[in-house]
């Protein structure tokens, strides 16, 4: 094994785990997930069958990811942040083929107790507060707050977030450049 796992976590047979990963206390992973390198997956955490995560992910404590959510490298969930996967859940009526897909693009963050409905995408770099709940789309870059969410500004990708000057805002932190042009933030090369 090239990764570390809790003595307390159950990892099912087929499931396939990046080097340096790291899995904590009562974790479980389930045959079916793909799970990157360098992650960390903390305490009381799930992982569905249908779930493709990518490296350098951290995924807080309390944090269930069913089947149909993909998250791309360099993602946080913050502590007891809630995915879904079925729209309209019914505990009488059997829904697992209609389960809806969610991604969560490269350097996003999602914040502690914030919660994602399923069928959305949230975009590169974008920002989700905490105790935010998305229901629709999430352009790259903004930083969204409230219930439901709303966009209120953008995001760097260091995570600062961005004061635009016309239709121009570069990072008070890291000096990166992004044009504003269409209600889209775009990063300058």
């Amino acid at each position: 094994m090239k990764y570390t796992i809790h003595s307390s976590a159950i990892i099912d047979d087929g499931a396939q785990i990046g080097n340096d990963t790291k899995i904590w206390h009562f974790t479980h992973v389930c045959g079916g997930a793909k799970i990157g390198e360098t992650c960390s997956l903390g305490q009381n955490v799930f992982i569905g069958n249908d779930v493709i995560i990518g490296n350098n992910v951290k995924i807080q404590n309390n944090v269930s990811v069913y089947d149909a959510v993909y998250i791309e490298d360099d993602v946080f969930c913050g502590p007891s942040m809630v995915f879904t996967n079925v729209f309209n859940p019914r505990s009488h009526v059997t829904r697992k083929n209609e389960y809806r897909k969610t991604l969560v693009k490269k350097g996003a963050t999602i914040g502690a107790n914030a919660t994602i409905v399923c069928g959305t995408t949230v975009g590169e770099y974008a920002f989700i507060g905490a105790g935010t709940v998305v229901n629709k789309d999430v352009k790259a870059y903004a930083m969204m707050v409230g219930v439901p969410s709303r966009q209120i500004g953008w995001m760097c990708q260091c995570g600062i977030k961005l004061h635009i000057n016309n239709n121009t805002a570069i990072c008070e932190s890291c000096n990166c450049k992004y044009d504003i042009k269409d209600n889209f933030c775009i990063p300058i090369k």
